[in-house]
């Protein structure tokens, strides 16, 4: 078996990176980037904590997150499922990662920057969304921000619905609970989701 244990082993086996993947970086939103980051409806949020990493989905109905100035991003955290991990994590280290997906392009964006979480009406009271306010909202201060380039989203083929799966053919979420929990009743919760998720979206 070998494994690499260095940074120096990494940089002789792949190469220096070429100048796109250099000059892309910047510590504030470009107009193209915004443009961008403005366009998707989806992110990935990656935090860190004593406990270690977590990855969580957000998703709203138009931009994924509001955009305050170049310096500056605001997410409001709409209803869950109250884990609270990435907030839990957030509060104890600041350090947070974004990768924005927008349907149909093959181009990711990736930002990396500090969050505090922030619950007052100043703030919550700005966002609304079915006559609700978030119960808090997450402001990010960029430290770098750039484009990632498509060669995974073009090798996954992502946006080709004839790529799509067929959803009957996986396991449902109740499955997963059922399988994950002896006695849990997985058919009452996939019964129940669609109504529940309908009156708590926000």
């Amino acid at each position: 078996m070998s494994i690499v244990t260095s940074v120096e082993e990494l940089n002789a086996l792949y190469g220096a990176p070429g100048e796109a993947s250099l000059v892309k970086v910047t510590d504030y939103l470009l107009p193209e980037y915004r443009a961008m980051i403005e366009a998707s409806p989806f992110m990935a949020l990656a935090t860190v904590g004593p406990e270690g990493l977590d990855c969580s989905p957000r998703g709203d109905a138009g931009a994924v997150i509001h955009i305050e100035d170049e310096r500056t991003l605001m997410l409001p955290d709409w209803r869950g499922n109250n884990r609270i991990d990435s907030l839990s994590n957030i509060v104890r280290d600041p350090r947070v990662a974004l990768m924005f997906l927008i349907p149909g392009s093959n181009t990711t964006m990736r930002l990396n920057g500090r969050a505090v979480v922030r619950i007052d009406a100043e703030i919550t009271g700005r966002f609304v969304m079915d006559g609700k306010h978030p119960r808090s909202v997450v402001v990010i201060t960029i430290e770098e921000v750039y484009s990632q380039c498509a060669r995974a989203v073009l090798r996954a083929d992502l946006w080709n619905p004839e790529k799509f799966r067929d959803t009957a053919c996986l396991p449902t979420v109740g499955q997963m609970l059922a399988s994950a929990k002896k006695g849990f009743d997985g058919a009452a919760y996939d019964r129940e989701w669609p109504g529940r998720a309908a009156k708590s979206m926000w």
